[in-house]
């Protein structure tokens, strides 16, 4: 009797059946062998945190593992090193999976994951079949990838919120988002609580190795307390953590009129967070020179081009202006008259390195180089050839 096409799709979709419920069985069995999961979420600060976390847990004796998703993706072990996560192709949620299980077969007392997923379908399924956290975190909400998640800043949290575990507890990084997520929490059976920023000081974070945001360490220290970590156990752990990639570093270099201190906040590419950082800086580095702020700006993306533009003028008002991009020129005519002293200067994009660097070049010393915009292909070369500059201690 020949088989009929029916009859073979039937037999196809029996076995994807049983392939889909042998996978789901596994992942299952990953979970049920990871006493602690924690689910780290928000728009700026994931890695940093997840980071942190991890180290505040091995401190106090907890076996932990980490996994990272931002810069740079790694794996950070039971003893705190990294492991890079080489990807044949594009990031994808399903490599969460995978890595559970790899975790597991590690016989971890916790577990720390970095969020990857952006689109709230995927922040949905990442939290409830993926990752089922016993601790969901969400560090803050910007106005950033509002295309997926917006439009408005609302629509953000309620995507993050996507991450609020079932039965479970939340940490906060921002008071200002528990009102609008609230109502998800509590349908979910999830207590939320909000860390509190000035519980961190300035001694707090005079030993670590870069420069963390007090936000970030209160959330983390929120989490190891409600871990079981005691506070001061924790933070010391995490002054000895290794910094993401993509974290704040100030570096001293030297361009031949003496010493600069320069900041690379492109990492942070949406304005309420680039102005926090700077904010930040000055309060922590008081400068005696001049303040240079370089934006390096992205085609695609006018419109935060000139959120950017506007944050420079209208906000920080620097002795130096420094724009490079495409037809940026008539951008920056349109908010330069916020503030008449800073001296501006537009680079094309087509212009060769030499001509930026030779614009630093006339910084005087004890000046603060402060970047920002985008990273990606000229940003990353730019800080790569700055470092060349670099004062050896």
């Amino acid at each position: 009797m020949p088989l009929t096409p029916i009859y073979i799709l039937g037999v196809l979709t029996l076995i994807l059946l049983l392939i889909g419920a042998i996978e789901f069985w596994q992942h299952q069995r990953s979970l049920d062998a990871i006493p602690l999961r924690i689910h780290v979420n928000g728009t700026r600060g994931k890695s940093s945190v997840t980071r942190l976390i991890a180290a505040g847990l091995r401190a106090g004796g907890v076996r932990t593992f980490a996994k990272t998703t931002g810069t740079a993706p790694r794996i950070i072990d039971s003893q705190g090193n990294d492991r890079i996560i080489h990807r044949l192709r594009s990031a994808s949620i399903g490599e969460q999976v995978r890595l559970m299980r790899f975790f597991a077969q590690e016989k971890p007392d916790a577990v720390v994951m970095e969020c990857m997923a952006v689109q709230p379908q995927y922040q949905w399924i990442s939290e409830q079949q993926m990752v089922k956290s016993h601790i969901g975190v969400i560090t803050n909400a910007r106005p950033d990838h509002l295309e997926e998640m917006g439009p408005t800043l609302d629509d953000v949290r309620l995507s993050l919120a996507n991450t609020i575990p079932f039965n479970g507890k939340m940490i906060l990084g921002e008071i200002d988002i528990l009102e609008t997520i609230a109502p998800v929490a509590k349908s979910r059976n999830t207590v939320l609580t909000a860390a509190d920023e000035s519980t961190v000081q300035e001694d707090d974070l005079k030993d670590f190795s870069y420069l963390e945001h007090p936000q970030n360490v209160a959330v983390a220290l929120e989490v190891c307390v409600e871990a079981g970590v005691d506070r001061k156990t924790a933070l010391d752990g995490m002054k000895k953590v290794k910094p993401d990639l993509g974290a704040l570093v100030v570096h001293k270099l030297d361009f031949g009129n003496g010493p600069i201190l320069f900041v690379n906040s492109m990492a942070a590419n949406d304005p309420v967070s680039t102005l926090q950082i700077w904010n930040f800086v000055e309060r922590r580095y008081p400068v005696e020179g001049e303040t240079c702020i370089y934006l390096n700006s992205r085609e695609d993306r006018r419109s935060r081009t000139r959120q950017l533009l506007q944050l420079i003028y209208e906000d920080i008002k620097p002795d130096q202006s420094i724009v490079r991009g495409q037809k940026v020129d008539s951008m920056v005519k349109h908010v330069e008259y916020h503030s008449p002293q800073t001296n501006s200067f537009v680079i094309e994009e087509t212009e060769l390195m030499s001509k930026t660097i030779k614009q630093f070049e006339s910084l005087p010393k004890d000046s603060l180089l402060f970047a920002m915009g985008n990273q990606v292909g000229f940003g990353q070369e730019l800080v790569d050839t700055l470092m060349e500059y670099k004062v050896l201690k």
